[in-house]
């Protein structure tokens, strides 16, 4: 009977030894940490399913997010070292690879070209623009410089009056109070193109800047891209790839379920009403565009605003260290 007690015993303490490894096996690995700066706006929406899952605790990473109302808070935030990740102005990422001697580096494109032209009259194309008043926002900033090129490569410098606000709200004011026999053209970026369409029934959307700017230049016109801490990309490379996989199924969900983006971005407050943020996310150009495309793409964009401004890349066009990827 000894005999049995001791085989028995010696039994179910080798079964206990093979549950315990077997689930020690089964814990998953450590999660990394990642501080994630986002923009309220179009730039913003590429994460918004990235954010749930994240809260669902579904994310391959550890995310803090930080919700940004102006660029400015990414800039000074990415400056101070207190965000890993950030989705910024295609702009600011070459600043900030100026201002920070090199030490950051573009994952990707998020936004393509979210400008536009309303007016309660009908426009034939960019070549119509002349003689015309163009109201718009953004003097000193992208804006301004791709309404430039546009102009320049259109042969209409000179030809178009160009009077700008402060507030892109203020020119989305304008727009929806346009009555019929009003030959202003309203130039907006997503979402405020929808909110002046939703409240003024005579405006109509008559010119996609994305595409007048792609036929002047044989590129997509950008407006928004992911960048990193190159420390942190150094010291987190399977992170970096982790977040690009569900940043780009994030990206994935917004094509496929307009419903779903919707109501996450008035949950998280990327824009504040989904009814809003339904309408504009067709026009908003959420992509997710890495590698030798990104590069082309951004090396293009950048030209042409260093061209109009070098300031606006931060005084000169970033170096080979700047491409993650390529």
């Amino acid at each position: 009977m000894k005999k049995v007690l001791s085989i028995v015993l010696a039994v179910l303490m080798l079964l206990s030894f093979a549950a315990c490894g077997a689930k020690q096996e089964e814990t998953p690995a450590e999660k990394t940490a990642v501080r994630l700066a986002t923009l309220k706006g179009p730039t913003g929406i590429g994460t918004v399913k990235l954010m749930s899952d994240n809260d669902a605790k579904t994310a391959k990473n550890n995310y803090t997010v930080t919700l940004c109302t102006d660029p400015t808070e990414v800039l000074s935030g990415m400056t101070a070292g207190n965000y890993d990740i950030a989705a910024c102005p295609l702009n600011m990422a070459s600043v900030l690879y100026n201002k920070l001697a090199g030490k950051v580096q573009i994952l990707a494109v998020n936004t393509l070209g979210t400008l536009y032209m309303l007016s309660t009259k009908e426009l034939s194309g960019i070549a119509a623009l002349e003689g015309k008043t163009v109201v718009t926002a953004g003097q000193g900033a992208t804006p301004e410089y791709v309404l430039d090129y546009l102009l320049e490569k259109n042969g209409l410098t000179d030809k178009v009056a160009v009077e700008f606000k402060s507030e892109h709200a203020e020119v989305a004011t304008l727009a929806a109070a346009a009555d019929a026999s009003d030959d202003t053209v309203y130039m907006l970026p997503e979402p405020n193109v929808t909110s002046a369409l939703l409240q003024n029934k005579a405006l109509k959307n008559v010119l996609d800047l994305s595409k007048a700017f792609e036929d002047a230049s044989g590129v997509s016109l950008a407006m928004g891209c992911i960048v990193a801490n190159k420390d942190f990309v150094s010291a987190n490379p399977k992170a970096i790839e982790a977040f690009l996989e569900e940043y780009k199924a994030s990206v994935d969900y917004t094509v496929s379920d307009v419903d779903g983006t919707a109501a996450l971005c008035e949950t998280y407050g990327i824009i504040p009403k989904a009814a809003v943020a339904k309408q504009a996310i067709g026009r908003c150009s959420i992509t997710c565009v890495v590698g030798t495309d990104m590069q082309k793409i951004v090396t293009e964009n950048l030209n042409v605003l260093y061209k109009a401004n070098p300031q606006s890349v931060g005084g000169k066009l970033p170096g080979d260290d700047f491409w993650y990827g390529v």
